[in-house]
């Protein structure tokens, strides 16, 4: 066990040494490669060390190197040191964090993590805060809750009585929403297109000139952090407009909601302590490893009456158990790593990490201005959208970009246009990485004729 471990580690050290030097997307060469890891299964066992050495050999080669300074696709930042290594002493515990019993070290990391990211996002400190899979699962666990309170609130109990014959329930979202708002609306029973969408400014912000009217059980989704342009819903009129009419906020901030956490960025999540629920995503700006949502309900009550459960191997201690917060029962201790980010970054540290992201979007942004290529979107936080010209030739530049392998820069449709998104959410992007990437993207861009 001891050698096929310091065997691991070796080669995940040697992974990550290469994440600088290598090309971020896999060649066409090592993808092919990948048709050797399927086979029949043997039946004889085989030696552990000899299965390490073909994932590593074959696998390795053909990832996306995600974790590098110079990935800056969809919204996803490379795994902090720490967090990484973390990671990696929690899988050695393996440990099944559904009750305080089965892990007491998973219970209360949890436990602090939650007092930690309340106080850091200025969120009521008595808040619920569950740990999930990602921000679509933390939707789910979020809007779940707003379910359970709003028909509570109507004289229905719907854990017990399901939706057959319950009161309807209006569902307002912004037309920019989250493709996750939807799947949870779906999976909750809700209805992907029953929604009430509200109109967006050239931003994706939702118009508050727009809100409809409502009445009866409600639920109002806000988004802080478009996926697209980094904008922000006006959270503070909307929550002033749910209130009166007895609605439940919930607040999508699966990136956006860290800007809360970085001094010169919180004047943009103003009015987020009026909600009633929060989502989250730590792999996101925290740069934890995946796997690693975060859900919360500002009362834990409602929380609980939508995820709880009783088993008749339930143990009462008094202490947190973190099935009662998610939808799953056994699950990793997601807040291990959680705890070893903000235990290492502290406030200052984390804030600086959000505050570089920022400024190096807003050098990408100055330089494809300066080359006359155009910009569509206010610069407000991490992400940036440039148009090369018609739909072909944005596009051609975007998969010239991906091939050359300097940086990885994904496509997208905003507001009917073809565009290139560059997303900076990794605490490994340096200046040198931002010029390096722009000076690629430039070339590229010219060599088409953009």
């Amino acid at each position: 066990m001891n050698d096929l471990m310091m065997d691991a580690a070796r080669r995940s050290v040697r992974y990550v040494d290469s994440l600088g030097t290598r090309k971020v997307y896999p060649s066409s060469e090592a993808i092919g490669r990948l048709h050797e890891l399927d086979q029949p299964l043997q039946d004889e066992s085989a030696d552990p060390f000899e299965v390490l050495e073909i994932l590593d050999t074959i696998g390795s080669p053909a990832t996306v190197a995600s974790a590098s300074g110079r990935y800056f696709g969809f919204v996803i930042g490379g795994s902090l040191p720490v967090a990484l290594a973390a990671n990696m002493l929690a899988a050695a515990w393996d440990q099944n964090a559904a009750i305080y019993v089965s892990s007491p070290i998973g219970s209360v990391l949890e436990e602090v993590g939650r007092k930690w990211l309340l106080s850091l996002f200025g969120l009521p400190t008595e808040s619920g805060v569950g740990f999930t899979s990602g921000a679509t699962m933390a939707n789910f666990t979020c809007l779940a809750s707003a379910r359970h309170a709003v028909l509570r609130d109507a004289g229905w109990d719907v854990e017990s009585q399901g939706l057959f014959g319950a009161p309807p329930v209006t569902v307002v979202v912004g037309e920019e929403a989250h493709a996750s708002i939807f799947k949870a609306l779906s999976m909750l029973g809700m209805g992907r297109e029953c929604a009430v969408r509200v109109r967006a400014d050239d931003q994706g912000r939702m118009r508050v000139d727009s809100f409809p009217s409502i009445c009866g059980p409600t639920i109002v989704c806000v988004q802080v952090g478009n996926v697209n342009t980094g904008a922000f819903d006006p959270v503070k009129e909307i929550c002033a407009i749910a209130k009166d009419h007895e609605a439940w906020v919930h607040v999508d901030g699966a990136f956006g909601l860290w800007a809360a956490a970085s001094p010169e960025r919180t004047h943009l999540v103003s009015g987020i302590e009026e909600a009633d629920s929060w989502t989250t995503d730590a792999h996101k700006w925290l740069n934890v490893p995946y796997d690693s949502g975060v859900a919360i309900v500002r009362n834990p009550a409602d929380l609980g009456a939508a995820m709880s459960m009783s088993a008749a191997y339930h143990i009462e201690t008094g202490k947190r158990d973190p099935w009662d917060y998610v939808p799953q029962i056994s699950r990793r201790a997601r807040g291990v790593e959680i705890w070893a980010a903000l235990r290492s970054l502290g406030r200052t540290g984390l804030a600086h990490l959000i505050e570089r992201s920022c400024q190096h979007a807003a050098r990408f942004a100055e330089g494809l201005t300066t080359a006359g290529y155009r910009v569509l979107n206010d610069v407000v936080l991490n992400q940036v959208l440039v148009s090369f010209g018609d739909e072909e030739t944005t596009n051609r530049v975007i998969s010239r970009i991906q091939e050359d392998g300097t940086c990885w820069c994904g496509g997208t449709v905003w507001q009917g246009q073809a565009v290139m998104r560059i997303s900076v959410s990794c605490w490994a992007t340096t200046e040198e990485d931002v010029e390096r990437s722009l000076s690629a993207i430039l070339r590229i861009a010219a060599e088409e004729g953009a």
